[in-house]
C-alpha cells in the first residue's frame, strides 16, 4: 500500500472530524486508481471505456491543479474483473468502469444491470438516473459500500462462430456466452448451454470451440477482436434486447475521504462523462457491423418481432426469478418497468 493511499484510508476514517478543519490543499492531496478489463490506449485513442476512465482522469486533475489525480489500469492489469466490485466495498480499490451484472453473486441486486428486455433503448436505460429506479438502485449500491460516478449503458450483439443466433429458436444446441445470471436463464429456456465468463475471456472460449457464440457490448465485440473468430454477427444497431448498464463506480469509503470540493469535482466529471460515454457506445453499435463485414462475417439486425420474443422468454423467465430473489429485487423490477422505452 502507498503512502498516499494509506494517508487518504486514515483520512476516510476520521472523515466526520476532518470535515470540521479548515480544507487544506496539503491535507487533501490524493492519488486514485481506475480500474478497467478493457484494452488500454490514450484518451483519443483505442476502446472509448479506457478512453473515458484517462479523460476523467485528466479532468480531475486539470481542474484541482493537480491535488487530485488518477491513474488508469487497463486489461485488469492490477487486479482480476471479477474482483473488483469487492475490492472498491473493501476500499481495496478507488475507482472501476465496471460492468455492474458481475458483482450479482456477491449483491444479487445489481442483475438488474444486464436484465434482458428490460432496457431496449440508450434513452430509456439514461433515464433511470433521475428514475425512482435510478434513486433506489444508487442508494443499495451506496449501502454497500460503492459510489456511482458515471451512468452508462451499452447495446450488445451476438458473435458466433458457426451459426447466427438472431431469434430464440437459433439458440438450440449451441454453447453461448450470456453475459449474466438473467441472460442465462434466457438462453436455457430457449435451448442452448451457457458459460460464464467476462467478455475479456471470450476470445479464448471461443477459439478453443468452449464457446460457440457470445453476447456482449459492441465496443467488446471490437476490442477483443472476436471478428477473427466469428462468420456470424447479430447487431445492436436499432433494436436491441441486452443492454448492460456499465457504470464508472467509486469506493464509498474513499469517496467519503475526500474533501466536500473533490468529492463535487469527482461527480461533476463524472456526470459530464455521461454524454462522452453513450454517443461512443452509439458509434460502435455501429462501427461494429463495418468491422466484422470487412471480416468477411455475415451480418444480421434485430427488428421489433424478435426483440419481442427475446423479451417474452425474459419476462417468463429471468424477470420472475429475479423478483423472486428479495423485496428490494421486485421493487427494482417493478420501478424499472415504469420508464417507459
Amino acid at each position: 500500500m502507498t503512502t498516499s493511499r494509506r494517508s487518504l484510508l486514515k483520512f476516510a476514517a476520521a472523515a466526520p472530524a476532518a470535515a470540521l478543519l479548515p480544507w487544506s490543499p496539503a491535507r487533501a492531496a490524493a492519488r486514485l486508481k481506475i480500474s478497467h478489463q478493457f484494452p488500454g490506449g490514450t484518451t483519443d485513442e483505442g476502446d472509448f471505456r479506457d478512453r473515458l476512465c484517462r479523460k476523467f482522469a485528466a479532468e480531475i486533475a486539470k481542474r484541482s491543479n493537480g491535488e487530485l489525480g488518477a491513474d488508469v489500469y487497463a486489461g485488469s492489469s492490477l487486479m482480476k474483473t471479477n474482483a473488483q466490485f469487492s475490492a472498491l466495498r473493501k476500499s481495496a480499490l478507488d475507482l472501476s468502469l465496471y460492468p455492474l451484472s458481475y458483482a450479482g453473486g456477491e449483491v444479487p441486486e445489481t442483475n438488474i444491470g444486464l436484465m434482458p428486455g428490460l432496457v431496449t433503448s440508450y434513452k430509456q436505460g439514461m433515464a433511470w438516473k433521475t428514475a425512482p429506479v435510478g434513486k433506489m438502485l444508487t442508494d443499495l449500491l451506496a449501502e454497500k459500500g460503492v459510489i456511482v460516478v458515471t451512468w452508462m449503458w451499452q447495446a450488445g450483439g451476438v458473435a458466433s462462430r458457426e451459426k447466427p443466433l438472431v431469434n430464440p429458436e437459433d439458440a438450440k444446441g449451441l454453447k453461448v456466452r450470456g453475459g449474466s445470471r438473467e441472460m442465462d436463464l434466457v438462453l436455457q429456456a430457449a435451448g442452448a448451454a451457457v458459460l460464464s465468463l467476462p467478455s475479456n475471456e471470450l476470445y479464448a472460449a471461443m477459439q478453443t470451440g468452449a464457446c460457440d457464440a457470445g453476447i456482449t457490448s459492441s465496443t467488446s465485440l471490437i476490442s477483443f477482436r472476436l471478428e477473427e473468430i466469428a462468420k456470424h454477427l447479430t447487431t445492436g444497431r436499432g433494436k436491441a434486447y441486452w443492454y448492460m448498464f456499465e457504470p464508472l463506480l467509486m469506493s464509498k469509503t474513499i469517496f467519503d475521504g475526500l474533501t466536500k470540493e473533490q468529492q463535487k469535482l469527482i461527480m461533476e466529471v463524472g456526470a459530464e462523462m455521461e454524454a462522452f460515454g453513450t454517443a461512443e457506445a452509439q458509434k460502435d453499435d455501429e462501427a461494429v457491423a463495418k468491422v466484422y463485414a470487412k471480416a468477411g462475417a455475415k451480418i444480421y439486425d434485430l427488428d421489433d418481432a424478435v426483440v419481442d420474443k427475446w423479451r417474452a422468454i425474459a419476462r417468463d423467465t429471468a424477470w420472475k426469478d429475479y423478483a423472486a430473489k428479495n423485496a428490494n429485487c421486485a421493487k427494482l423490477l417493478d420501478l424499472a418497468l415504469q420508464v417507459s422505452a
